[in-house]
């Protein structure tokens, strides 16, 4: 009895802890949202724009810029793409802002993010205010791609710095699958369409490995093409080094990769100096969320209060059935977007900026005829950010113009599906067996507990075929397209900007920019301003739903490190089986 007394205070007194804190927590959250909220700001003269390049970086800020990290127990401040374009551009003409600190951790955004936010960086030179560049670790190796727009790169004497060419690992299962008595049942079209191969193959295949290289190899081009313009070494040199292994600051420096080696308080030093202010005086960062709100009086843009609008309209993430959120595309939010941008009067021109390596084949189609209606009634340009694949492509294929990076992943024009057969897993290794009872024959179509018979294998490709039909159909139409030659540039095959530049599936190079000036252009705008599509989530709703979400996964996220990517990848695959129009590969370049 003595026990069962003390376990339940013990229990109650849990309990009242729990709720103490989560109500600690949650007015730490309202006075964050309250804190965050738009109204306009102001800056000092001398101040210096500060980008911190730690995180991911969407291509839209949040609501609520704060993201609550279960396991370091801190607030994460997110910064869209957008309003770090937004803050290039008005910085470049404010007298107030002084310069660019480039302020690199170990970063996630994606290549081709990083490449917008170098071209930005690059016009906000023209104004001739400095970039300077500061690193405690070059690490990933992209983050030195970035640093080397800036006019001087330093970093701290004991920093590690990566340069080493870039690599695609892939893992695979089929060993492990064998070892269970799990077979992964494969329909696809397209002998590039390569995301189901660890399920049947040990390695890759010639046609995985090929689309791999040729796009590592295109990005690599690119990568060292920038740093030799920028930092004047040759392209054979910067090879030379990468085979070498360069890994210490001192090597890098005197290879001229860097400026200089700098603890923290000297490079701010040289950022008071910079600045125009004295020494014993606090340096004035300004970082790239708080300057967005500041007001572009200095701003050369011709956007303004205007009747006239362009609509940005924002898909990221997977495309999927659910409703969707601000990281994921999810039928029914998404056409309703497109739908309320295509029937508003005052909206003049459509950008659709894709950051997706697809999903759901239906809900894909779904969303391509709501942009095909919009494209009838307004021009509409499609944005790519780091990737736009599969079903990515899919949904832009009716737009007017298709812009992209260089280093933009494209393509993958391909289905599949996959049913899981785990019949001997069950029957021979647990020893669990089914029966069923059905009125007709086909009435346990698409159960695991057995293979699939010839007919159904049949019937699904059939409608992977279809499909595929619909897929090139569409692209051949969007880009007046022999669809023999759509069929030989599709199935399946990724290509980077460059190569689909070269093969016609994209129109011009660039960024959000540059697309917003294209729609302007096509919709003969002179004054416009900008309103962006789908209605973020509330942040309220958000942070409980994040915060719930981070309390499931925060484990696992720890456990899995880098490849709990992976792992959500393999769920979505295997969730059901409806037919996918996916990038055949999670391709990230470190």
């Amino acid at each position: 009895m003595k026990s069962f007394l003390k376990y339940t205070l013990a229990t109650i007194t849990g309990f009242i802890i729990t709720i103490f804190v989560l109500t600690i927590l949650m007015f730490g959250i309202f006075g964050a949202i309250i804190s965050s909220t738009d109204k306009p700001a102001s800056i000092n003269k001398n101040s210096i724009l500060r980008l911190k390049i730690n995180q991911e970086i969407p291509d839209r800020s949040p609501n609520n810029p704060f993201d609550f990290d279960i396991i370091s127990s801190s607030f994460r401040t997110k910064t869209g793409l957008n309003d770090i374009l937004k803050s290039l551009n008005n910085a470049k003409d404010d007298p107030k802002i002084k310069g660019v600190f480039l302020d690199i951790g170990a970063i996630t955004p994606g290549i081709a993010t990083l490449e917008e936010i170098r071209e930005a960086l690059e016009d906000f030179k023209s104004s001739g205010k400095f970039v300077y560049a500061y690193a405690n670790a070059f690490l990933p190796q992209t983050s030195y791609y970035l640093a080397t727009i800036a006019d001087s790169i330093f970093c701290n004497p004991v920093a590690y710095f990566d340069f080493r060419g870039l690599r695609s690992e892939t893992m695979y299962f089929k060993g492990a699958l064998d070892k269970i008595g799990v077979e992964m049942q494969i329909i696809r079209h397209g002998k590039f369409k390569s995301a189901v191969e660890p399920y049947f193959r040990k390695d890759m295949s010639k046609e995985s490995r090929e689309q791999i290289m040729v796009y590592l190899e295109s990005v690599w081009n690119k990568i060292i093409t920038d740093i030799s313009v920028s930092r004047n070494i040759s392209i054979d040199k910067l090879n030379k080094i990468a085979d070498g292994l360069v890994r210490q600051p001192k090597d890098a420096m005197e290879a001229g990769m860097i400026d200089g080696l700098m603890y923290q308080d000297e490079i701010n030093t040289l950022l008071r100096e910079r600045s125009g202010i004295g020494q014993n005086k606090k340096l004035k960062l300004v970082s790239s969320s708080e300057y967005a709100k500041v007001p572009a009086k200095h701003s050369s843009s011709k956007k303004g209060l205007a009747k006239n609008k362009i609509a940005v309209i924002y898909a990221s993430g997977i495309i999927g059935f659910e409703s969707g959120g601000d990281n994921s595309i999810g039928g029914p939010r998404f056409v309703k977007a497109i739908r309320k941008a295509r029937k508003d009067s005052n909206i003049k021109a459509i950008v659709l900026r894709v950051n997706s390596p697809g999903g759901s084949a239906l809900i894909s189609e779904h969303i391509w005829r709501e942009v095909y209606l919009a494209q009838k009634d307004k021009p509409v340009i499609g944005s790519m950010g780091n990737l736009a694949a599969s079903g990515g492509y899919y949904i832009l294929a009716p737009a007017d113009t298709l812009i992209a990076h260089p280093m933009t992943l494209t393509g993958s024009i391909g289905v599949f599906g996959t049913i899981p057969n785990a019949e001997k897993l069950l029957n021979d290794k647990l020893g669990i067996t089914f029966d069923v009872a059905k009125t007709n024959e086909n009435s346990d179509f698409g159960s695991i507990t057995r293979p699939l018979r010839p007919q159904e294998k049949a019937h699904l490709q059939a409608g992977v075929e279809k499909t595929y039909q619909e897929f090139i159909s569409h692209v051949s139409e969007g880009r007046n397209m022999p669809l023999s030659t759509v069929d030989s540039l599709g199935q399946g095959r990724v290509w980077s900007g460059v190569n689909a530049m070269e093969n016609g599936l994209i129109d011009s190079f660039g960024g959000l920019t540059k697309a917003i000036e294209i729609a302007a252009e096509m919709a003969k705008l002179d004054r416009y301003r900008i309103v962006e599509y789908p209605k973020l989530e509330d942040p309220f709703e958000m942070i409980m739903k994040n915060l719930s979400l981070e309390i499931q996964t925060s484990k696992l996220k720890k456990d899995l490190r880098n490849y709990y990517p992976l792992y959500e990848s393999l769920l979505e695959l295997t969730s059901s089986y409806k037919i996918h129009a996916r990038l055949p590969f999670s391709l990230e370049v470190y």
